[in-house]
């Protein structure tokens, strides 16, 4: 049974407060306030629950047969569209509470994203770590939020499968992850390593910046002092690749291939 709703209920107004509240939520603001988030769509709520995410709110288009045996709220698709973040609704949309983690010091093998600004990028990279098994994830400096819908959408059920931190500076990046190498992805230049060249260390933070910036030179530095550089190999045609796909890449060379 999802838990958090007492009994069986029917919503069909738009204006209805709880509706209103939870449209809310489609607005970062409002998912950290209250420790939220939107689970869009049958495959989400069912990952979500196969999980044990605790499920808020199950609303269910009127009439379907999904979710027979939770405690849904049956509602128009209206309704459905003035809470949901897509083009056309699901017939299905879950609230979901956050997950909080613990860092523990027996990671070895972490993903650091700095200044990540694209929801659907994340979440493919979310997906992509999953599949590769890293022992966590850091969202470090000013990257979207890990709840953003558009995220959660294209994490494809992963989200709750890795543990995932957000840091803001330098200091908590020592902090937590002080005994591990850093490496720091960056164009080819005399201090980095291509990657079909490259030893992988026993413990080591892989950070990757953005597409259009890379890594911050704070971060640079940091490696600088104490980790290695790494480089893709690839043609003169291309000047980058995109994100998602140079974070699969290294994955790996780093996680299977050694």
């Amino acid at each position: 049974m999802v838990k958090g709703i007492q009994c069986k209920m029917k919503i069909t107004s738009v204006n209805n407060d709880i509706i209103k509240n939870i449209s809310k939520l489609q607005q970062r603001k409002y998912r950290d306030e209250n420790g939220l988030f939107l689970l869009e769509g049958e495959k989400a709520v069912e990952e979500a629950l196969d999980y044990g995410i605790n499920i808020r709110y199950l609303f269910v288009e009127e009439d379907s047969e999904l979710f027979m045996h939770s405690d849904r709220i049956e509602t128009t698709q209206a309704v459905l569209s003035k809470i949901s973040t897509t083009v056309t609704p699901p017939k299905v949309v879950g609230v979901g509470e956050q997950v909080e983690r613990i860092w523990s010091n027996d990671y070895k093998r972490v993903v650091l994203l700095e200044d990540i600004k694209d929801a659907g990028n994340l979440g493919t990279i979310i997906r992509t770590a999953c599949a590769f098994n890293v022992d966590a994830i850091i969202l470090y400096g000013d990257t979207v939020d890990l709840y953003n819908p558009k995220c959660v959408r294209a994490s494809v059920g992963n989200l709750w499968k890795v543990p995932i931190f957000s840091l803001k500076n330098l200091e908590e990046l020592q902090k937590y992850t002080g005994n591990l190498i850093p490496i720091s992805t960056l164009p080819k230049n005399k201090d980095s390593i291509y990657l079909k060249e490259f030893k992988v260390p026993e413990a080591f933070v892989m950070m990757f910046g953005t597409e259009s910036c890379g890594l911050s030179n704070e971060l640079i530095e940091y490696t600088k002092k104490r980790g290695q550089f790494l480089t893709v190999e690839m043609t003169d045609k291309v000047e980058s690749l995109n994100l998602s796909i140079s974070t699969g890449i290294i994955l790996y060379k780093l996680f299977i291939e050694n």
